[in-house]
């Protein structure tokens, strides 16, 4: 379902017609929704890149959302480094200038000089300008804008009902039909999670990564 059939199929079901303004807002709304209840691959990037020998940070894509991992490579061997907090970090190396193969990594912050791009912090301090890999959430390119998405290509359901959920509150619908129109928009993701959360993630190489029991 590309954006054009998305919108005439909720206008249809729901007897209204939308501005392009007031339609393009609620699906993006609904599109953020659903990105945030589940983990898909299909909201993954991979880069590649060069740590800094003597710096701790690592700045992150102007894309990004989390990490999903993040790797350095030496001597063509991978090594991921272990998620912690800045404290974990700071109060395991306090001096930034003791330097190594980084084993850890912390969501440090925002750039002082760029506010939109976060960073990330290295414990220790890399000793060599190793290559590094990252893989990480990301928001895709609104089917809004695109015109069509993997949901709307794969699992068309979900967004169609978060659509209609978004639409019955902006048409201030009767509480009765607000409550009907989300409990089929859950009905729906809780499929895309069984998909995303559960037959895509049943050998997790370490824990923390939201899993669902796949029934």
């Amino acid at each position: 379902m590309d954006y054009a059939a998305l919108k005439t199929a909720v206008e249809d079901y729901v007897e209204n017609t939308f501005s392009a303004t007031d339609f393009a807002t609620m699906t993006k709304l609904a599109e953020q929704r659903i990105y945030n209840s589940v983990q898909l691959p299909a909201l993954r990037k991979n880069v590649t890149g060069t740590l800094t020998q003597g710096t701790p940070y690592l700045s992150a894509p102007t894309d990004f959302l989390s990490v999903f991992s993040l790797a350095v490579i030496s001597g063509g061997e991978y090594s991921f480094l272990l998620n912690k907090d800045v404290n974990f970090i700071r109060e395991s190396f306090p001096n930034p200038t003791t330097q190594g193969v980084p084993k850890y990594y912390a969501l440090f912050g925002p750039d002082s000089s760029n506010p939109d791009e976060l960073t990330l912090i290295l414990g220790p301090t890399p000793s060599a300008a190793l290559s590094a890999e990252l893989h990480y959430f990301y928001y895709p390119e609104s089917i809004v804008t695109a015109g069509t998405s993997w949901l709307g290509d794969n699992f068309d359901s979900v967004l169609f009902n978060a659509v209609l959920v978004e639409a019955a509150r902006f048409m201030k619908q009767e509480p009765d039909i607000v409550a009907e129109t989300d409990k089929q928009y859950v009905q729906s993701l809780t499929l895309l999670k069984n998909l995303g959360d559960g037959k895509n993630r049943q050998d997790a190489y370490r824990s923390g990564q939201v899993r669902t029991q796949v029934i």
